[in-house]
This record gives structure tokens, sequence and C-alpha cells, in this order.
């Protein structure tokens, strides 16, 4: 059969409008369709029932959305003790996965980066730091819960030991200030009983100027006054070697300055020493990232978190002198090497014990 002359004339035009060679050509004067044109005729049929989707899921998660805030507004409305428990929960649980995402970062970028942790940025190393301590905490909660039906009994005992069991994610502000204020005054009560240990160690210090000088350190620091760095930094040789070197101190003198980092010192003695040589180290680390950044980029929040961290409890004080305790501090910490961290350790307390007569000169 002769094809259609009309049907290939439209068949040339197609190919001249559309810039496609046409795949055949009917018999009849109906025009040929090309397959890029049936593609995207698939293409948009596809595409549409895709954004149907989309626009349905949208308008599910607006829906509750809007049902989550009505519901939020009831209970602020008719039970405001427990929309303040609601509302710390879940604020907890987005700031804890916040963190989590940023640790996750932190840890793509050093083993993709080969980035070491002592490189990193201040804030970083915190974050690190802060994360691993509260997952650690974490730890005896989730072990409870594992057990069926064991949720509610957790549920319970979070709501009556939040201190115990709960990380800083979960406090509302009142209880943060409040366990601050609780987990110093147990640090606080070994202060004095480290100033002891040191004034003991005064006897088998071998040279008389260095033993001159660390018990006129101890005597100040125990007739209530604030010493000075280089009072401090006059006697660090003693606290790379005997006899209040890391490896020199005895175990009741270690479990002591436990209390310091908020370390248990429930362990063995080689563990306790392990420990506390590990999270000075990491402090060491912190500070000398802290110095590069400068006291000037932290906030007010973060000044008193990192006076609280190095054992200044900071509330009540303000943020300019929150600033000029952590000067004194970095300039007592950036100037120690490794070998003496057992001195950053002690610092935490012949610096922190008396520090309101810093603000008062």
């Amino acid at each position: 059969m002769a094809l259609s002359w009309v049907g290939v004339c439209r068949g040339s035009a197609l190919l001249v409008l559309y810039g496609m060679r046409p795949i055949g050509v009917t018999a009849s004067l109906c025009s040929p369709i090309p397959v890029s044109t049936r593609v995207s005729l698939s293409i948009c049929r596809r595409y549409s029932s895709s954004k149907a989707r989309l626009g349905l899921g949208r308008r599910v998660v607006t829906r509750l959305q809007w049902a989550n805030e009505k519901y939020e507004r009831f209970l602020q409305r008719r039970f405001p003790r427990f929309y303040v428990l609601y509302h710390t929960f879940m604020r907890g649980f987005r700031l804890l996965f916040q963190d989590a995402k940023e640790v996750r970062k932190i840890k793509m970028k050093t083993l993709s980066g080969g980035v070491q942790f002592h490189q990193l940025p201040y804030r970083e190393m915190e974050t690190l730091r802060q994360f691993r301590r509260d997952l650690i905490k974490a730890i005896p909660l989730v072990l409870i819960s594992v057990p069926p039906f064991a949720n509610y009994l957790v549920f319970v005992l979070m709501y009556l030991f939040p201190r115990q069991l709960l990380i800083r994610h979960f406090w509302t502000p009142q209880q943060q200030v409040e366990f601050q204020g609780v987990y110093h005054a147990r640090r606080a009560q070994h202060h004095g009983a480290i100033v002891q240990g040191i004034t003991r160690a005064v006897p088998r210090v071998q040279n008389q100027q260095q033993q001159s000088l660390l018990l006129d350190l101890c005597n100040k620091v125990q007739n209530g006054a604030h010493p000075s760095v280089s009072e401090i930094q006059a006697v660090r040789g003693l606290f790379s070697g005997p006899p209040l070197g890391m490896k020199r101190l005895d175990t009741d003198h270690m479990r002591l300055l436990c209390s310091q980092l908020f370390l248990t010192p429930h362990l063995p003695a080689f563990l306790i020493r392990q420990r506390l040589s590990g999270h000075a180290l990491e402090l060491l680390q912190l500070d000398r990232a802290l110095n590069r950044l400068g006291l000037h980029q932290l906030s007010d929040a973060e000044l008193r978190q990192a006076c609280y961290v190095r054992g200044l409890y900071a509330n009540g004080l303000s943020a300019k002198q929150c600033r000029e305790w952590l000067s004194h501090w970095l300039q007592l910490s950036t100037r120690l090497k490794e070998s003496e961290a057992s001195l950053l350790l002690h610092g935490m307390v012949l610096l922190s014990v008396n520090s309101l007569r810093l603000f008062h000169r």
C-alpha cells in the first residue's frame, strides 16, 4: 500500500518543528508522535503524582503541628506544672538530637580529614567532651528501661530523681542553676582536705627554697587569701616529679582530686590515676584551644560554663568577673607542660577556693 503523501509531509513538518527524527509514519492522515514527547508526558504524569504526594505530606505535617500546638496550649492552661515538664522533655530531646548531629559532623571531620582532638576548635572540643559525659550518665537509665513495660518505671524515676538520672538537656533553667550549686557544694567540701594534702607534702621537698615557697602558698590559701599565678608557677616543678607529680600522689589524695572533676573515687588506684591524667590532659588541650579563640568570643553562658568546668561556681558573677578569673586561669594552664598535669588539677582548688578576694582587690 502506498504511503499517504499528506502524512509524509506532516511528518516532515514535525521533524522541522521538534528537531527530532520521527520513528514512523501512519498510513492515514494522522501525524506521528515522537518518542521524546511520549516520555515527556509520562514524566509529567509521574511528577504530578509525586507532587501530589508531597503536598499531602505537607498538609499532614501542618495538621500535626497545629494539633500539637493546641495540645500544648491546653496543658499550659489546665495543667501548668505538667506543661513545664512536658515542654522541658520535648526541648531536651531536640537539643540532644542537635548535639548528636553536631558530634557526628565533628567525628566525620576528624576521620576524613585526619584532624586530631587537640587540633579542633574550642567549641567542637567542648561539645565532644560534654556529649561523652552525657552518654555515660545516660547508660544506667537505658539499662533500666530494657525490660518490658519498664518505661513507666523509668518515667517515675526521672520525675523523682531528675538530678541523678537526667542529663542537662532535660533540666529546667531553675534546675540547672540548682543542680550546679549542689554539685559544686560537694566539690567544695574537699577543698580544705586537698590543701592539707599539699601541706603534708612540704617536708618531702628536698630543695629548701622550693619547700619555703610551697609552705607559703599553702598558708596563704588556708588564711583566706587568693594566690597569684606567679606564686603557683614558682612551685610548678614539684607537680611534675616528687612529691606531687601525678605518679607520686597517694591513693587517698587522688580520690579527693576526683571530686573536682566529678569522677567516681570508687575504683582501683591505677584506674583513678589513669582517669585523672586523661581528664587533666583533655582540660589542658581545651585551655589551649580557648586561648587561641579568645575569651571575648564567648557568650555569658559559655563563660560561666567554662568557669564551672575549671572549678569556679560562677552563679552570681558578672561576665566581666568570669572573664577576669578565666584570664588568670589561662595564664597558669597555657604555660604548663603535659608532665605538669597534676598542677592543673590542684590549680582548680588553689585558684577557686578564695576567688572572691580576686574581685575585691
